[in-house]
């Protein structure tokens, strides 16, 4: 039976009802992906947040009633609360008051698989929790004192805060390590042209993942559904060897802790040679949901030049202003609509960095020639009494591999075979 939750956000002045109201309407679905159902929703308005209890002793009261009256036993604030205010929300409502970040972190550590993931999600827990641990205590506080109980909590906050800080650094070194394995496995990854599909949550990522690599991602519709990042071959023919990559999603307000513990996972983008933005057309907010993604690739410092754009779900709405563009297409995932297209500017993009050009190559060089066709698309050859003459579009980084073969002043531009 899902736990009964009641919503709260704080409406400030420079948020509009409607705005406050699509943000809860997102965390009503973060709650309901965590298992919970919400049983009333409360919007405060307040010049600025009250600092100790955010809403304001009044609607803090109001909420206390409506525990009453819905039975709920938990209470989810929009945005993060300070220790204190969580504390004190407690003491007023009587039941369990988490906020945006503790629900997200919740659901992470319900997907976690891998064991980066795992590790990335235990680490942020642990930083989200260690201030406010000494919420965990407060039945020592009721023991005034008395024979065998002085110090006790003091003394075993402490050592509890010991140990989470020693358990941090542990898996602040774990991460390290594996951040390496991953840098060791993005060069391996050198001689392949890599993909990086990125944007929202629940935008369509993971049926894109699977259509463009015949690939087993979970699809599924629902946030979060994908907390580690994929690879796979792409399935369509491409001048090279192209690897597609699958992310984390992004949402609003992310905690802080997950964004700096998830970072390993997101300079797969950072390190692609093409990112796809995917952006659920079909959503109401899709141009807030691309700004937040915007945002992310920004702090990332993803260069702007080297995304996509890819309104997904076209399945759904009536859109075709957006349909093809140099850095923008219109696509449906789950119906194949319009993915050529796709895949042609993906090809395009693939082939700027690159060189059409004609070689002469010994026939006794055979090893040179198999090199030739195993990272570039060869398209004529011919042969002679000497030589094997061919016309090849190489990658620039494996230009210098076929310098000394090249015919002079036949260099032609890439084109898209």
């Amino acid at each position: 039976m899902p736990e009964k939750v009641i919503a709260v956000a704080l409406i400030l002045p420079d948020l509009t009802r409607g705005v406050a109201e699509e943000h809860l309407a997102e965390l009503e679905k973060l709650i309901e992906t965590a298992g919970g159902l919400v049983v009333d929703r409360v919007f405060a308005k307040r010049p600025r947040p009250d600092p100790a209890t955010y809403v304001g002793s009044g609607k803090a009261e109001q909420i206390k009633s409506l525990v009453a009256k819905t039975g709920a036993t938990l209470i989810v604030f929009d945005d993060d609360l300070s220790p204190a205010q969580a504390r004190n929300l407690e003491k007023i409502t009587e039941v369990k008051v988490i906020d945006r970040s503790g629900l997200i972190l919740d659901i992470f550590a319900g997907r976690a698989r891998s064991r980066e993931a795992r590790t990335q999600v235990e680490l942020a827990q642990l930083e989200y929790m260690l201030p406010r641990l000494t919420r965990a205590w407060t039945h020592l506080e009721r023991q005034a004192g008395g024979i065998g109980t002085r110090g006790v909590g003091e003394t075993q906050l402490e050592l509890d805060r010991r140990i989470i800080r020693n358990r941090i650094a542990r898996l602040k070194e774990e991460l390290t390590k594996i951040e390496r394995t991953r840098e060791t496995q993005r060069k391996s990854r050198n001689a392949v042209f890599t993909v990086a599909l990125v944007g929202y949550t629940n935008a369509g990522k993971s049926t894109l993942f699977n259509r463009l690599t015949s690939g087993s991602a979970e699809m599924a519709d629902k946030l979060f559904a994908t907390l580690d990042a994929k690879s796979a071959r792409a399935v369509f023919e491409m001048p090279r060897e192209t690897v597609v990559i699958d992310t984390v999603g992004f949402i609003r307000k992310l905690p802080h802790h997950l964004v700096a513990s998830f970072r390993s996972t997101m300079e797969e983008a950072v390190a692609a040679d093409l990112v796809l933005h995917v952006i659920d057309s079909s959503h109401p907010q899709f141009e807030d949901q691309r700004a937040v993604g915007e945002d992310v690739l920004r702090d990332l410092g993803v260069q702007l030049d080297r995304v996509i754009e890819v309104y997904n779900k076209a399945d759904l709405t009536e859109e075709g202003s957006r349909s093809l563009a140099k850095n923008r297409a219109t696509i449906s995932a789950l119906t194949g609509r319009n993915i050529d297209r796709l895949i042609d500017i993906i090809r395009e993009r693939e082939l700027e960095n690159g060189e059409v050009i004609q070689l002469e190559i010994p026939h006794n060089d055979a090893r040179v020639i198999a090199k030739l066709h195993d990272v570039a698309q060869v398209y004529e050859q011919r042969v002679t009494d000497r030589a094997m003459l061919l016309t090849a579009w190489i990658p620039r980084d494996a230009l210098h591999l076929f310098e000394a073969y090249a015919v002079t002043g036949l260099l032609k531009p890439a084109k898209v075979s």
